[in-house]
């Protein structure tokens, strides 16, 4: 099968597109066919090295740990999925990941798959669904009639955690560029704050029961938004490498994400989809073999939005638009 694998740390350029030999699953695993992929920041920072003390891959690696597919072969011990299944996941960071034709997954950590968006689209839901999902509730405890504010709700996982967190009847403040701020407000967003021209910190003038951090900034910066949280209130954090700021005197808890595969949960936000209730925005489709492009587009900070990454044999998906209900 063809593959997209890095032998060394490094740029964009150490990624090679290869054959490689197709895995089998083992015990409670099965293969899937890939429909796509999606690129993610930490992508780059494993493919780079930088994270290679949280994730330590064995090298070559193959990237992606986003996936939507159709089981193609069953290893032994796995119930409840049949072949020819469409199923996505959040694969393991630390394995081969679906930057190829075929990849092996545990079978618990797949969901059947949305019947109402291409099936390729869909693999750009798995791991920041999940990360605004577990960011708000979980561990925001995000309840209605709370205000939230989120801050870099441009980017994915933004998106899905400004429809969340409106649809759970919060009050939704989010910071945006002037490129992704319609797209914020049509998300359901209350307000948007143009953080390249205005003071997020003065911009908000009453306190929010929870921030969530979603932008690369300064700790200045993110301390500074954290005295918005009310007293009891907590700062969530996903640019894991800065801690969460906390404040015990006010009773402010600074946590920061690490995201994990949820099947269960992952189902939830699949159900959301094909209710309508929730919406999949795809910027792009690449080939598998231009990903190199890619991470660099993203390390430049040139992307448009979530890229999925299409096999070969799944281009027929290949084009710019966004996923949404069919009919």
């Amino acid at each position: 099968m063809k593959a997209m694998r890095f032998h060394e740390y490094g740029d964009s350029g150490v990624l090679r597109y290869e054959d490689v030999d197709l895995p089998a699953p083992s015990a409670g695993e099965v293969r899937l066919r890939v429909a796509a992929t999606a690129f993610n920041p930490v992508d780059d920072g494993i493919r780079g090295g930088y994270l290679r003390d949280a994730f330590p891959v064995t090298l070559p690696h193959i990237p992606g740990i986003d996936v939507a597919g159709t089981v193609d072969a069953i290893g032994e011990g796995v119930d409840g999925l049949e072949l020819g299944d469409a199923v996505i996941g959040f694969l393991p960071m630390t394995a081969n990941g679906a930057a190829a034709e075929y990849v092996v997954a545990p079978a618990e950590i797949l969901t059947p798959a949305p019947s109402s968006i291409p099936l390729g689209d869909a693999a750009a839901l798995p791991s920041v669904g999940l990360t605004a999902q577990q960011a708000l509730f979980e561990l925001g405890k995000l309840a209605a009639g709370q205000r939230v504010l989120i801050n870099g709700a441009g980017g994915a996982v933004g998106g899905y955690a400004v429809q969340l967190a409106k649809r759970a009847g919060a009050h939704v403040i989010a910071t945006a560029s002037p490129r992704s701020s319609e797209s914020v407000r049509t998300a359901g967003a209350d307000e948007v704050i143009d953080h390249t021209a205005t003071d997020v910190a003065a911009a908000v003038t009453e306190p929010v029961d929870v921030l969530l951090n979603l932008a690369p900034i300064e700790p200045a910066q993110l301390t500074a938004l954290a005295a918005l949280v009310r007293s009891g209130g907590v700062v969530v954090n996903t640019t894991v490498w800065m801690p969460a700021p906390a404040d015990e005197e006010r009773g402010v808890r600074g946590i920061n994400v690490y995201v994990r595969s949820d099947a269960e949960q992952l189902s939830r936000l699949v159900a959301l989809i094909d209710r309508g209730e929730l919406r999949v925005a795809v910027a792009q489709r690449v080939p598998l073999a231009e990903l190199p492009t890619v991470h660099a587009s993203a390390a430049a900070g040139a992307l448009p939005g979530k890229v999925i990454v299409v096999p070969a044999a799944a281009t027929s998906t290949r084009g710019v638009a966004t996923a949404g209900p069919r009919g």
